[in-house]
């Protein structure tokens, strides 16, 4: 099959936008709990009619500053409530979102807040506020810098309480479904991370399709505890979700809080990255060890995986039923105790799960539906759900997507959640997007008979580690190869738990090096590669390159080769550009040593 369609679950209202999410639920359900928030170490409720309240005082406030419909408005926080309010209230505005990562470095800051030329940002505190005050100057458009820690919501509320309701309403009401909601900056291969334009038809249509698709979790009175950042469109749809579906959401700012968060919140559903799964996974696996149990723990891994896999069969043996069930009380139970004790689903995107982990977790009654979207398709494009499910696979379309497999095996897409286009970036447009309309993803995959999309490669140079973070290479590459010494830099990492580097020395810099550095004339780099003063050298080039990137995109480690990559090896092509899928076949074993 080359390409498959499912229809859509619902139009978008002509008038609508993702303000309604909310003030719909305000005005038909105001006593139901939309979401909980931690005050003082304790869960609290927050019904439909208060959050309304916390988002019209903010709205105003933004109103007061000076916001105007259109306005770019940044977003620089953990997960937390307050995220989630400012959203709506921006929305409620008539102003745009821009998501900055926490984690951002300066130079991020900068050309986020700069290039969508955003007039207000709201930080979480003094440290992520230093951040940008340090380019300030560079940022002519922001009048506004508030920090969530110094009161930044109350000083909202003052500058909005003489904002009348009836501006307020006609503002909730300025955009439609073709307006811009949101600028989610995703990392390019040139370095310069590029801001997607998500229309509020994107992201509406997507919650619609996702909702209907994902009903026996999208439904009232189900709850999920989000902990992924809210400036990864991920988090935001689950989030618009959540509130369209009265979903009662949880936000958890430290992921090193999630056992103690679990058990407390005990949510129905999570969203989470296989990251996630393979440390919880490995996690108990060692803790069994640990306990002289681990021959219990692999008896009752194979016997999962098998039950799931015969689940596919509706075959499952007698003597198998007898073995789950068992090792349910003695082992699963205890897992499932570790999500919360009520989990009964997880989505799961950014990476691939992999099949194992995939038939363990549902083997132990805890299925993670793998879905598979970029931030251009706002982002959910594929899904497994309940009842059509296929491990290994992304799943099927969502309502109203199109999925093609074009001829060289790329996956296009088609849609409403189909982004606007790149901002102020009409070249990289009319790159991703064909005149027909069709959504070149850069991912190579397949479907089978029934529909079903598997991802078997990449077409585009772009990083995903383990984690679910986007690096783009060639930011840290180009820092690295400025130093002097360095020849080449491979950056490593994709499907990885961290960002590595394969490194080659310039043999031209590399004599007048060993001269300054008092090592032997005739040294060659194979000589020298755990010399501590090259490792050093090195390591200055690689802090350099990290200053550009977030912590999560850094490099950790680096291996240094001792040739250099060339164009008579292969792994360089004429113009000097690196052969990636050659490098990597040729230094694969000091890519593994790097993960070792």
């Amino acid at each position: 099959m080359s390409e498959v369609t499912v229809p859509p679950a619902g139009a978008v209202p002509a008038d609508a936008n993702l303000a309604d999410l909310a003030w719909d639920n305000v005005a038909q359900y105001p006593t139901d709990v939309l979401l909980s928030r931690q005050v003082d170490g304790k869960w609290v409720d927050v019904t439909a009619a208060q959050f309304g309240e916390d988002v019209a005082a903010a709205a105003k406030g933004l109103i007061g500053a000076g916001v105007r419909p259109g306005d770019r408005v940044g977003v620089m926080s953990h997960t937390r409530y307050e995220w989630t309010l400012l959203d709506f209230a921006i929305w409620t505005a008539g102003a745009v979102t821009v998501p900055v990562y926490e984690t951002s470095s300066a130079e991020q800051v900068e050309w986020v807040l700069g290039n969508s030329e955003a007039v207000a940002v709201v930080v979480e505190d003094a440290a992520l506020q230093k951040t940008v005050e340090s380019v300030r100057a560079n940022l002519p458009t922001l009048a506004n810098l508030w920090q969530l820690e110094d009161g930044a919501i109350d000083k909202l509320g003052e500058l909005g309480a003489d904002v009348p309701d009836g501006t307020l309403d006609e503002r909730r009401h300025t955009a439609g479904p073709d307006d811009l909601a949101t600028i989610v900056y995703t990392s390019g291969t040139t370095g310069r991370p590029k801001g997607c334009q998500l229309t509020h038809r994107n992201l509406y249509s997507n919650v619609l399709a996702t909702a209907a698709t994902l009903s026996h979790v999208f439904s009232p009175g189900q709850s999920t505890l989000l902990f992924l950042p809210l400036a990864h469109v991920f988090g935001r749809i689950i989030q618009c979700g959540s509130i369209y579906s009265r979903v009662r959401l949880g936000h958890l700012p430290n992921v090193s809080d999630l056992p103690t968060a679990f058990a407390e919140f005990s949510p129905d559903f999570i969203l989470a990255v296989p990251r996630v799964f393979e440390k919880i996974y490995t996690g108990a696996q060692q803790k069994a060890r640990t306990e002289g149990k681990g021959g219990i723990f692999d008896r009752a891994e194979r016997a999962a995986i098998a039950y799931s896999q015969a689940l596919d069969t509706g075959r499952i043996p007698v003597t198998l039923k007898a073995e789950h069930a068992l090792f349910d009380r003695l082992v699963y139970a205890r897992l499932r105790e570790a999500l919360g004790g009520s989990c009964r689903a997880v989505l799961s995107g950014s990476a691939p799960l992999g099949e194992r982990l995939g038939h363990f977790f549902r083997g132990i009654g805890v299925p993670v539906f793998e879905g598979y979207g970029l931030t251009e398709t706002s982002p959910v494009a594929t899904v497994n759900t309940l009842g059509q499910t296929r491990i290994g696979s992304v799943g099927r379309p969502i309502p109203g997507t199109t999925v093609r497999i074009a001829e060289d095996t790329e996956i296009l897409i088609k849609g409403e959640q189909i982004f606007a286009g790149y901002w102020k970036n009409p070249e990289a447009t009319a790159e991703a997007i064909d005149s027909d309309g069709w959504f070149h993803t850069g991912d190579l995959g397949a479907l089978d008979a029934d529909g079903y999309l598997s991802i078997t490669g990449r077409k585009k140079e772009l990083i995903v580690t383990a984690g679910g973070k986007n690096v783009a290479p060639a930011v840290l590459e180009d820092r690295v190869r400025a130093h002097g010494l360095i020849s080449q830099c491979m950056v490593v990492g994709d499907k990885m738990p961290f960002v590595a580097a394969l490194v080659t020395i310039d043999e031209d810099a590399f004599g007048p090096w060993k001269e300054k550095a008092g090592k032997p004339a005739d040294a060659t780099v194979t000589d020298l590669l755990d010399d501590q003063d090259l490792l050093a050298e090195v390591q200055t080039a690689i802090d350099d390159a990290n200053k550009a990137v977030s912590r999560a995109e850094s490099i950790r480690k680096f291996r240094i080769m001792p040739a250099d990559f060339t164009e008579e090896s292969g792994e360089l092509t004429p113009t000097l550009k690196l052969r990636r899928s050659i490098v990597a076949t040729a230094r694969a074993a000091d890519i593994s040593a790097l993960y070792s």
